[in-house]
């Protein structure tokens, strides 16, 4: 091959080189990449405008009406959430979790053989028994209630999971706690209460806090005060007696003088 073919196959050679260079720096101008601010998606999500997203506060509720009602049967069934590590029969072994056989009643972080954290072993120390209200509270969230504890279940958010629950616990034992009597006023005065920490954000205040909120010692309208040896409402100079002034125009008989 002389010269000139060589020359020429160098020269092709060299420009489909160029073509293939100026295409890429062509093609870079033309898609140039475009550098994100923040990586992931932005997913759009609907504002909720129905008025009904406040939280509601979580009571304890009356166990002497909620218990004979409660569905012992959906207990069981929530229980299914627990049974990877806890057992519930007379004698079981313990697991991840101790044995939970009578565990409605008895003093927590005692049950023999197991390995108790300290946070749990100090809220036994405060704590007599696990009752049916500490037994709703810290089956809610179990970390925030014992804080520390190796019980690392998320918790049961809805208040009827934990009261089936705590009915079917109840029956896990060889002498089951006994039900207290039914008393609609506690359980009317959990609901007052959870409305008005719903609504005011904070738990409703005592008489002695209104006493307090309206300055100068004087008592929320309409509510009488409750005096501890200091001055009776109404009589300056009187000496309280330790129980609530009631109104002048009180008497405990007809004709008696207000006390």
């Amino acid at each position: 091959m002389d010269d000139l073919g060589a020359n020429k196959i160098f020269g092709a050679v060299l420009a489909t080189a160029l073509v293939i260079l100026g295409l890429k720096q062509a093609a870079e101008m033309v898609y140039a990449p475009h550098k994100i601010e923040k990586p992931g998606y932005a997913i759009a999500v609907a504002e909720d405008t129905s008025g009904g997203g406040e939280a509601k506060a979580d009571t304890p509720p009356d166990w002497g009406t909620v218990l004979p009602k409660a569905d012992v049967a959906a207990g069981e069934q929530v229980s299914t959430k627990c049974a990877s590590c806890h057992t519930f029969t007379n004698g079981g072994a313990n697991g991840t979790g101790p044995n939970n056989w009578g565990v409605v009643g008895r003093q927590p972080g005692t049950h023999p053989g197991f390995a108790y954290s300290s946070a749990m072993q100090d809220f036994g120390k405060k704590t007599p028994a696990w009752d049916f209200d500490h037994l709703y509270m810290f089956l809610a969230n179990p970390q925030s209630y014992v804080a520390g504890t190796k019980m690392s279940f998320v918790g049961l958010k809805k208040p009827e999971d934990r009261i089936n629950l705590i009915a079917w616990l109840r029956q896990q034992s060889s002498s089951p706690v006994a039900i207290p009597a039914p008393n609609p006023k506690a359980e009317a005065a959990a609901a007052g209460a959870g409305a008005a920490q719903t609504a005011a954000g904070k738990p409703a205040p005592s008489d002695a806090a209104k006493v307090a909120e309206t300055g100068k010692g004087e008592p929320a309208k309409g509510a009488p005060v409750a005096a501890a040896g200091g001055s009776a409402t109404g009589t300056p100079g009187q000496t309280g007696s330790g129980a609530a002034a009631a109104p002048k125009t009180a008497s405990t008989s007809p004709g008696a003088p207000p006390k």
